[in-house]
């Protein structure tokens, strides 16, 4: 998934997270806690969790090495490095959102408007666990069962990320840079 926040300039953030589940319009998710998305939501609530298909991979991994925050936190120090403007870096367009102030990611076929209702540390205080409030559902009218406000499964494959390789739903399509696990 990729992440779009508002930072406390009034810009966006965009970022990829790999740890999220859903129940009914909630969506609990798994940020990091020293990147910039976890600084964000914080203080301002409102996001778009935009799910990307299996072809778009390699902008999620253009993302991938990328941090919101000036200086780079320690711990990220050496791998990543600070980008002000993210979509333009993954070659992605924001396009406006009708409910919240983060834009979404046009090319996305799924995009959630959604609201922080919680943020709370996890119980390592490595990560923040967002549950987030889903208030508007975008999605490409090619993926939804027709004359509907169903997402038809047989025509929509989400971008999987498993232990750091990334999966449509059939073979691998690539790795992260981070990967550890032999090809």
């Amino acid at each position: 998934m990729l992440l779009s926040t508002e930072n406390e300039d009034g810009s966006f953030n965009l970022a990829p997270i790999s740890s999220a589940w859903a129940l009914g319009q909630v969506v609990v998710l798994g940020v990091g806690v020293e990147g910039q998305t976890a600084h964000n939501l914080r203080s301002r609530p409102e996001l778009v969790i935009n799910l990307p298909a299996p072809t778009q991979w390699p902008a999620v991994e253009q993302l991938a090495p990328l941090t919101g925050r000036t200086p780079v936190p320690v711990d990220k120090q050496g791998a990543f490095r600070s980008e002000r403007d993210k979509f333009a870096a993954a070659g992605l367009r924001p396009e406006p959102s009708a409910l919240v102030r983060p834009p979404r990611v046009a090319e996305c076929p799924l995009q959630l408007e959604a609201r922080a209702a919680r943020v709370q540390p996890d119980v390592s205080g490595v990560f923040l666990i967002v549950e987030a409030q889903v208030l508007k559902v975008h999605a490409d009218p090619r993926i939804v069962v027709p004359g509907s406000q169903h997402v038809d499964p047989a025509r929509w494959s989400p971008l999987i990320y498993n232990f750091r390789h990334y999966y449509g739903l059939g073979p691998e399509l690539g790795h992260s840079f981070r990967s550890q696990t032999p090809r």
